[in-house]
């Protein structure tokens, strides 16, 4: 049986600081296409998940390898690769307190190839982080369920075999903190392993990317509501005509992370306009966070019927009303939460749709 642990719906499965279920006989097309215009690789399902403020969305992993699995883990836009806890995919004797057991250079079981490259990553801020402990594997993945699913190549990803809360020194559950990032560039942990999307190539001439559909604000169930048609991977050139609607921002490339998901952009609230760059992240469960170098302390919750506004340097425009179940918005000191970008949490996903151009390397926005 799966377990989501709803406690951590809280943890910020989205910024990278440092470095269900319901099934039902429906299957959606993954059929390979034919000859003809470009068609998308595969429109899949994803799982809508709430626990009071806190909302999640998951992506299920069925396969790992040649380990059939069910696994959900959370749709992130915030970061780049998959991180998956080992336990259940490799065998219990590889996995100690201390680490994985990989003699010689590599080691390749269940159909997974597993290295001595270890690594931690981070997930959250400095108030709130969450760390994974683990290694390099490659391997391929089938995305999705019986409702609809995809199989990878063989990519990287990341197997961990502790996590931890940094603030308590706490171990946490096995597969609490399972992430399917799916953000451009790399991530800072190990510069092999990015979104398991963007590996995705498809004969018919697809172009390499996503796009979301808004999520239905009506799905979110602490049970978890499978709402198919939300993600469609690869990108046909309507998506990205000027005609599509959607505000294509380009993105900027630096060595450590590769190209960044940040967008330039203006944040408007209570008289003060504020030079912001943006993260849209959906792993960004509950509240969205203004970085404010004048804020009056460490952080602080916007009241009940403020207006917020962004604007984008590229001319896209998105306003809210921050309420107390939804749209909930703090403003903080960089220098509290380490971290100087302004998060938009899964909230904004709700109103808007969102594309990511991996060939490109663009982000593109759509009020919906």
């Amino acid at each position: 049986m799966v377990k989501i642990y709803l406690k951590y719906l809280q943890f910020f499965a989205g910024g990278i600081f440092l470095s269900l279920l319901i099934t039902s006989c429906k299957k959606e097309d993954t059929s390979a296409p034919g000859i003809g215009s470009p068609v998308p690789l595969a429109t899949l399902g994803l799982y809508e998940v709430d626990s009071s403020i806190y909302k999640r969305v998951f992506v299920m992993i069925s396969k790992v390898g040649t380990r059939n699995v069910t696994y959900p883990l959370v749709f992130d836009t915030g970061s780049a690769g998959m991180t998956i806890d080992a336990a259940g995919i490799l065998p219990a004797s590889m996995i100690t307190s201390n680490g994985i057991t990989v003699p010689g250079d590599s080691i390749t079981v269940n159909g997974i190839t597993v290295t001595p490259e270890e690594a931690v990553i981070a997930f959250g801020n400095a108030q709130n982080e969450i760390q994974e402990y683990g290694n390099l594997a490659y391997t391929t993945v089938t995305v999705g369920d019986r409702n609809g699913n995809v199989t990878t190549s063989r990519i990287p990803i990341f197997l961990y075999y502790k996590i931890v809360d940094t603030q308590t020194g706490k171990k946490q559950p096995a597969h609490s903190n399972d992430v399917f990032g799916v953000g451009p560039g790399v991530s800072f942990a190990n510069n092999a392993i990015g979104s398991p999307l963007s590996y995705f190539r498809s004969s018919a001439g697809a172009i390499s990317g996503f796009k979301l559909a808004t999520f239905a604000s009506s799905g979110f169930s602490a049970n978890g509501t499978y709402v198919s048609g939300l993600l469609t991977i690869g990108l046909v050139p309507g998506d990205i005509a000027s005609s599509s609607g959607f505000v294509m921002h380009p993105l900027t490339f630096s060595l450590q992370g590769g190209y960044s998901p940040d967008v330039p952009a203006t944040i408007s609230y209570n008289g003060q306009n504020i030079a912001a760059t943006i993260l849209f992240d959906t792993g960004t469960p509950a509240i969205s966070i203004i970085a404010n170098n004048a804020a009056p302390g460490n952080i602080s919750s916007l009241p009940d019927n403020t207006d917020v506004t962004l604007t984008t340097n590229n001319g896209f425009t998105y306003s809210y009303t921050t309420g107390s179940a939804n749209n909930l918005t703090q403003v903080a000191l960089p220098s509290f939460t380490g971290d100087p970008r302004t998060i938009f949490s899964i909230d904004f996903f709700t109103e808007n749709e969102f594309l990511l151009d991996y060939k490109d390397h663009r982000i593109g926005l759509k009020n919906n």
